[in-house]
């Protein structure tokens, strides 16, 4: 089992928390990481572009010239892609660029990636996130104490009194917070994509041991 310091608010060390070695000290799978990421970054896509092809452009009904006789090529419509104004030969249409990755294999790269934020020494442990009020300035000190002056992820659990913080934390640009679990309608979940993308991980206590509990068997 891994040790970990836990601190408070001012970056004070209050106690300690062991969690699975599954989890937070596992052999680390890039191409699960690599693979993972890809894949929800295709699933933001909107896939809505789109290209007309020649049955799709205005005109062209008429036929431009006569069959036979002028010496040239045989058209039957003045919108084909050789054409200006014609349709457009194997252009991009709408589609899904989603593609499916097996659970395991989700659940190994967030593994892999929370095992890296610790190796890097970038993986903070708070005893709670609670804050009295709501304070943007509150909050930067929170991440002075941490000399935490770069993109930060914040992983929270729904049982946590997580509320002031959020709301004191949204007027940063480098700071983002999910929850542990599959998330709601306004925190999205833990996820790898937003694990790689921080520089450093802020989780509290009980997201620590619930995301050990829940990924270690996997």
């Amino acid at each position: 089992m891994a040790k970990f310091d836990v601190y408070d608010l001012t970056a004070k060390k209050v106690s300690t928390v062991t969690l699975p070695d599954e989890v937070y000290s596992a052999k680390v799978n890039t191409q699960a990481i690599f693979d993972a990421v890809l894949r929800q970054q295709s699933s933001m896509m909107q896939g809505t572009h789109d290209t007309k092809t020649k049955g799709e452009v205005s005109g062209g009904g008429k036929k431009p010239f006569r069959q036979k006789g002028t010496g040239r090529a045989r058209q039957g419509s003045s919108r084909a892609v050789q054409y200006r104004h014609g349709g457009i030969a194997f252009g991009p249409t709408p589609r899904s660029h989603t593609f499916k990755l097996n659970r395991k294999t989700r659940r190994l790269a967030l593994k892999s990636g929370l095992t890296l934020k610790a190796q890097e020494e970038k993986l903070f442990i708070l005893d709670s996130i609670e804050m009295k009020e709501i304070k943007t300035k509150e909050f930067v000190k929170v991440l002075d104490a941490f000399k935490l002056d770069r993109k930060v992820l914040v992983v929270v659990n729904p049982e946590d009194a997580f509320e002031n913080a959020l709301y004191s934390m949204s007027n940063l640009q480098n700071c983002k917070m999910v929850t542990v679990d599959c998330g709601s309608w306004f925190l999205d979940g833990l996820n790898i994509y937003d694990l790689q993308n921080a520089d450093a991980v802020v989780m509290t206590k009980a997201a620590a041991e619930y995301a050990g509990e829940v990924l270690k068997d996997e």
